[in-house]
């Protein structure tokens, strides 16, 4: 994510996602037979890490019973903390390498 979206946006691609799951769920099992580039894995580090900041700023709650303003609120307070996300996704890179490391030689070992 880059920026924040609003309602309408976030609405409109809601729909767009329902209607595009078939394909994107075949795209996925596909790619998952094969090792992920480290762009994917940058890409899984900086969403990772995205997610750690969001759970220390929203306590208790839960993501989902956000409605779309405090979604707007959380988003921009996420993008002014675009140098920590960056820094965690650092330090997670590692442990992600490790795991698809591991999922590969799983996949591999089980045919």
């Amino acid at each position: 994510m880059d920026e924040a979206l609003t309602p309408a946006q976030r609405i409109k691609r809601g729909r767009l996602m329902k209607a595009k799951s078939n394909i994107i769920s075949k795209k996925r099992a596909r790619a998952m037979k094969k090792r992920a580039p480290s762009a994917v894995i940058q890409k899984r580090a900086m969403k990772k890490a995205r997610n750690i900041l969001t759970k220390k700023i929203l306590n208790n709650k839960d993501r989902k019973d956000l409605g779309y303003g405090e979604l707007d609120q959380l988003d921009k307070k996420l993008d002014k903390k675009k140098a920590v996300i960056k820094k965690i996704a650092k330090k997670l890179l590692p442990h992600l390498k490790k795991a698809e490391k591991e999922r590969i030689e799983k996949l591999r070992s089980s045919k």
